[in-house]
């Protein structure tokens, strides 16, 4: 079971981290993504951190302001959002996947999400 939390509303330019944790997996066993969808969109894959934690991936859109980190000790997976944009209004999802390729789309189990909602 993957949870997330850290969502929640604020103003453009503004900071969230998200965090992802595991129960009854191990997410160092897994490549981890985070995937948003906003309404009416289809999923967006954004970031991922592959399997053994020797790289991160990240789309065009959040590329230098989004960063992917990974505590094993805490079987948890953070995604640190800075410089938001109202665009960057969606409900954001973690994923286990086997690999980067697609940005965390291409998943074996994912949680629930969170909403992060972006003001002007």
């Amino acid at each position: 079971q993957l949870v997330e939390s850290g969502g929640g509303l604020v103003q453009a330019g503004g900071s969230l981290r998200l965090s992802c944790v595991a129960s009854r997996l191990t997410l160092d066993h897994f490549a981890v993504g985070w995937f948003r969808q906003a309404p009416g969109k289809e999923r967006e894959g954004i970031s991922c951190i592959s399997y053994g934690r020797t790289s991160t991936v990240y789309s065009d859109s959040v590329k230098g302001r989004f960063t992917i980190a990974s505590d094993t000790a805490k079987n948890t997976v953070y995604l640190q959002m800075d410089s938001l944009k109202p665009e960057d209004t969606a409900v954001y999802y973690c994923s286990t996947n086997a690999d980067c390729s697609a940005l965390g789309l291409n998943f074996f189990f994912r949680g629930e999400g969170t909403q992060v909602t972006v003001s002007s």
